[in-house]
C-alpha cells in the first residue's frame, strides 16, 4: 500500500514541476500580494490566473486550471479600469476643465500617471504603478545607432512616432505649467521628457480600447483607452483567438478565450492580426513564427531591376502608382504575395503586350514570358534581400559585442531581421520550386 502511495506522490510530484518548467509562480511576490489586494478592495476575484514568469515572454500570467474554448479568462471590475473618468475625478480634474484648447484623452492619461507616479506613496494607484514597466522598448525609447538598423519603412515609421511625442511634449508645456498649484516642486522637473515618453508608451502598449461618450472638455481625438491592471500582464500570441468587451451588465470588463489552455501553461491574448514591424513599432516586442509577418519590398528595390531604357517605363510606373500598386509588396510565409507578382508582371509587359495592362492588373495571364519574367525578378529580389538582411545581422552582432548598453535593444532588433530571413527563405525556395514546375 505505502509503496504504490509513494509512487503515485513522485507522479504527482513530477507532474507539478512539468508545470513550473516553462513559468515560474511569481505571485508570492510583494508587489504582486499588493496589487491582488488592492484589486480585490475593488471588487476582483480571480482563481484561474497567477503571474508568472516565463522563459519565452518574461512576465505573463499562468492558468491556475485548464481553460477550454468559451471560457471567461479574467473579468475585471469598472472600478479596477483606469480611464480619462478616472482623471477627471482627480486634483486634475478641474485644470483639465478649465484649460483652453482642450486637452487630448491622451494627454489626460498621460498626465495622470506622471503625477500619480510622482506622488508616490500618496497614490491610491501605487499598487498598480509599481508593476508597471520601469522602461519600455518601443521604437520612440530606441537609441538613434538601434534605429539606423532597422529596415527602411520601419525606421521612417520609428522617427514619426518620435517626433509624435516630442510634438506632444512642446505642445503641453503650457498646460503643465497650469498644473504648479497642486505640486510643492517645479512641473518642469516633473512633467520632464522622459516621464512623458513612459506615460505615453504605458499607454500606448497597454491600454485596451474601450469607447467613452465625448466630454466637451477634451478635444475631439476619440476617448477610447482604459488601462486595466492585472489584465495588461496578459501577453499577446499571433495563434490564439479570444472575445474581449466591456460587459455591460456585470460593468466589467471581460476576456472569454476561444482556445485551450493546459494548467501551468501561459494564457495568451491576441493584440490582433499585427506582423511584426507593427508590434515593434506599438508594443516592443517580435513574435516568433508570426503567420501575419511579411518582409516589404520597396518601390525603389523593385524598380532597380528594370531597364531605364524601356520606353514605357515611365508610363508603367505611373499606372502603378495611380493604382496604388507601389505600397504593400511583400513577401510572405507563402512566398511573393499577389500584389507583389502584379507589379513586377505590370513591368515586364513587352512593347507589344503593353497594351493589356488593365487585364493584367486584374490578374489575367498575359503570357507565359510575362509570367516566367515576373517570377525571375521575384527570386532576384528575394535573394538581394537575404543578402542584405544577413548583412544587417552581422552588423547587429558586431554592435552587440561593442555597445554592451544597448544589447537589449540590438537584441528586438536582431530578431526583427532573424525572422524576415526566415520568411525570406522560405519564398526563396517556393520560387525555386515554381520556377521548377514551369
Amino acid at each position: 500500500m505505502k509503496k504504490s502511495r509513494g509512487r503515485t506522490g513522485r507522479k504527482r510530484r513530477r507532474k507539478h514541476l512539468q508545470g513550473f518548467m516553462d513559468g515560474v509562480n511569481c505571485s508570492h511576490q510583494l508587489e504582486y500580494i499588493k496589487l491582488k489586494k488592492w484589486l480585490k478592495e475593488r471588487g476582483f476575484e480571480d482563481s484561474n490566473l497567477r503571474p508568472a514568469e516565463f522563459l519565452e515572454t518574461g512576465r505573463g500570467l499562468m492558468a491556475t486550471k485548464a481553460l477550454q474554448a468559451g471560457d471567461l479568462v479574467i473579468s475585471l471590475p469598472e472600478k479596477c479600469l483606469l480611464t480619462t473618468g478616472t482623471v477627471l475625478s482627480s486634483s486634475l480634474g478641474g485644470y483639465i476643465v478649465k484649460w483652453k484648447p482642450p486637452v487630448s484623452p491622451l494627454l489626460a492619461l498621460c498626465t495622470f500617471l506622471i503625477a500619480e507616479k510622482h506622488a508616490g506613496e500618496k497614490s491610491p494607484w501605487k499598487p498598480y504603478l509599481d508593476v508597471l514597466p520601469k522602461t519600455y522598448t518601443c521604437l520612440a525609447c530606441l537609441d538613434h545607432d538601434v534605429i539606423n538598423l532597422l529596415p527602411k519603412t520601419l525606421r521612417k515609421k520609428a522617427q514619426e512616432q518620435k517626433m509624435m511625442i516630442q510634438e506632444l511634449f512642446r505642445s503641453s508645456k503650457a498646460f503643465f505649467s497650469s498644473l504648479q498649484p497642486l505640486f510643492a516642486e517645479n512641473t518642469g522637473t516633473i512633467f520632464n521628457y522622459s516621464a512623458l515618453e513612459w506615460a505615453w508608451c504605458t499607454i500606448n502598449t497597454r491600454t485596451i480600447y474601450m469607447k467613452h461618450p465625448h466630454r466637451e472638455c477634451f478635444s475631439l481625438e476619440p476617448d477610447v483607452y482604459a488601462l486595466a491592471p492585472y489584465l495588461d500582464l496578459l501577453n499577446h500570441s499571433p495563434n490564439v483567438q479570444v472575445k474581449a468587451a466591456f460587459n455591460e451588465q456585470t460593468r466589467s470588463y471581460e476576456i472569454r478565450t476561444n482556445s485551450q489552455c493546459k494548467k501551468y501553461q501561459e494564457v495568451f491574448i491576441c493584440y490582433g492580426p499585427h506582423d511584426n514591424q507593427r508590434l515593434l513599432l506599438e508594443y516592443g516586442f517580435v513574435a516568433m513564427d508570426n503567420p501575419h509577418s511579411s518582409v516589404y519590398v520597396s518601390a525603389d528595390i523593385l524598380l532597380k531591376y528594370f531597364s531605364p531604357l524601356d520606353k514605357q517605363r515611365k508610363a508603367k510606373v505611373a499606372i502603378l502608382k495611380d493604382h496604388d500598386f507601389l505600397e504593400n509588396l511583400t513577401f510572405g510565409w507563402d512566398g511573393p504575395s499577389w500584389r507583389l507578382l502584379t507589379a513586377l508582371k505590370v513591368l515586364s509587359l513587352g512593347a507589344d503586350e503593353f497594351a493589356c495592362w488593365r487585364r493584367t492588373l486584374l490578374g489575367d495571364v498575359t503570357s507565359a514570358r510575362n509570367e516566367q519574367q515576373a517570377l525571375d525578378t521575384a527570386a532576384k529580389i528575394c535573394h538581394f534581400l537575404i543578402e542584405e538582411t544577413q548583412h544587417v545581422l552581422l552588423q547587429i552582432s558586431q554592435l552587440k559585442r561593442d555597445k554592451e548598453n544597448l544589447k537589449t535593444h540590438l537584441a528586438l532588433v536582431e530578431m526583427l531581421h532573424s525572422e524576415d530571413l526566415k520568411i525570406l527563405q522560405k519564398s526563396a525556395e517556393i520560387l525555386c520550386n515554381l520556377n521548377l514546375a514551369t
